[in-house]
C-alpha cells in the first residue's frame, strides 16, 4: 500500500544548467587526464616484440618522468629514467618512438654477438628477442670499426667514433642509449644515436586493447590471424583481437 504523501514525491530531473555543468566537469577531468597523465598509443611495428605486438593499444604515463615538483609528486610518483625502462620519446623520424633503455649517462657499452655489456658486465635481458634476420656485424657487434649500410646516420657515425675507447661506447651526460626488444628488427640507437633526457616524454602503463595484426617478422602466421567467411560470428569475434593481452601491465 502506498505510503501517505507518495504523490508528492517526484523524480528529480536535472535541469539544463545542471546537465551542462556535469558535462563540463567530465570533459575537464578527461582532458586533464589525457593531457597530463595518460594518453593512448598504438604500436605500428614489430621492433618491440615480444613485449609489445603490432596492434597493441597502450596507455602511457606522461607524468612519471616530469620535473620533480610538488605537483608531480602529488599527482603520480616521479622517478628518474632507469635501465630497463620502456620509454616513449620524441624523434624526428617518426615524431614518437618507443624503445627500451639499456645505457645510462656515464655507462660504457658494447654489444658482442648480440649480447649487451654495460661497464664490462653482461646485462640480464629476458625480454630481448632475436627473430631470424640476415647476419649484420654492425648490428650484432657494436660499436663497429667500419661504416657499413645506408641505414646508419653519418653524423651519428662521426660522434660514435669520438666516444669509443677500447671498443666501448661512452654515454654522455643527460643522454640514453635505447634498443628495441626485437633486436634483429629494430632501428634504434645503434643506427641514429642517443636519446636526450628532454626528449623522453612518457612510460607505457598497460595494454588496454590489442588487435590481431600480423607481424612482418613472423616466420609463419597463425591460422586465426585471418578472418574467414567460413567461420561463425563467435569465431570471428574471438579472432579479431588478442583478448588475453587486454589490461596487461607493460614492463
Amino acid at each position: 500500500m502506498p505510503t501517505p504523501g507518495w504523490a508528492h514525491r517526484r523524480l528529480h530531473l536535472p535541469t539544463f544548467p545542471e546537465v551542462l555543468a556535469s558535462l563540463f566537469r567530465t570533459t575537464v577531468v578527461a582532458l586533464f587526464v589525457l593531457t597530463f597523465v595518460l594518453q593512448p598509443l598504438l604500436i605500428p611495428s614489430e621492433s618491440m616484440e615480444r613485449t609489445l605486438l603490432v596492434g597493441d593499444f597502450l596507455l602511457f604515463n606522461k607524468q612519471v618522468y616530469a620535473p620533480s615538483g610538488w605537483f608531480s609528486r602529488w599527482l603520480l610518483p616521479y622517478r628518474p629514467v632507469q635501465r630497463g625502462d620502456i620509454v616513449v620519446f620524441r624523434h624526428p623520424r617518426p615524431p614518437l618512438l618507443i624503445k627500451r633503455v639499456v645505457g645510462l649517462p656515464g655507462d660504457r657499452l658494447r654489444i658482442a654477438d648480440g649480447k649487451v655489456y654495460a661497464n664490462g658486465t653482461p646485462l640480464d635481458e629476458p625480454y630481448a628477442a632475436f627473430e631470424p634476420a640476415p647476419p649484420s656485424d654492425f648490428r650484432d657487434n657494436f660499436p663497429p670499426k667500419t661504416y657499413t649500410g645506408a641505414q646508419v646516420d653519418p653524423d651519428w657515425w662521426r660522434q660514435m667514433q669520438s666516444l669509443t675507447v677500447n671498443g666501448e661506447l661512452s654515454v654522455p651526460e643527460d643522454e640514453y642509449f635505447v634498443l628495441g626488444d626485437n633486436r634483429n628488427h629494430s632501428m634504434d640507437s645503434r643506427y641514429w644515436g642517443f636519446v636526450p633526457r628532454q626528449a623522453i616524454v612518457a612510460r607505457p602503463l598497460l595494454i588496454y586493447f590489442s588487435l590481431r595484426r600480423p607481424s612482418g617478422t613472423d616466420v609463419e602466421q597463425a591460422a586465426d590471424d585471418r578472418l574467414g567467411h567460413d567461420r561463425g560470428f563467435a569465431a570471428r569475434l574471438a579472432g579479431f583481437a588478442r583478448w588475453s593481452r587486454i589490461f596487461r601491465v607493460v614492463h
